[in-house]
């Protein structure tokens, strides 16, 4: 594993590689903040999903969430960063100061990125 820092806003391994589901409360509503609903797919009972993330994609490509604008491992950025989910909200909280998860080196790895230094404690 390398010592490389890495800012999310270069990176979004992350948001190509996972399904992010979420509670139906996160959803925008009228006079709400939250994600919109032509950016989310009914997935069962109060759960949603973003469009795009879904592991299952048919055509054999990674999953890419919707939201996600630029390119992997370059430069991205979320258009719907203020009302993102709370699952992307939470994960990788702590990249900003160098300590990541070990699911995001599964993300990394799933676009050719190389491996970051991980905290013994994730």
């Amino acid at each position: 594993m390398s010592d490389l820092r890495v800012s999310c806003t270069e990176c979004g391994a992350c948001c190509s590689a996972f399904r992010v589901s979420f509670h139906r409360s996160e959803l925008a509503a009228e006079g709400s903040a939250g994600v919109p609903v032509g950016m989310a797919v009914h997935e069962v009972g109060n759960t949603w999903r973003m469009v795009g993330t879904d592991d299952s994609a048919a055509d054999g490509k990674p999953p890419r969430c919707v939201a996600l604008c630029g390119a992997v491992g370059e430069s991205v950025s979320c258009s719907i960063y203020a009302q993102r989910p709370s699952p992307c909200r939470e994960f990788g909280a702590l990249a900003s100061v160098g300590i990541y998860e070990a699911a995001c080196n599964r993300a990394r790895a799933r676009h050719g990125l190389p491996r970051l230094k991980v905290e013994d404690s994730w």
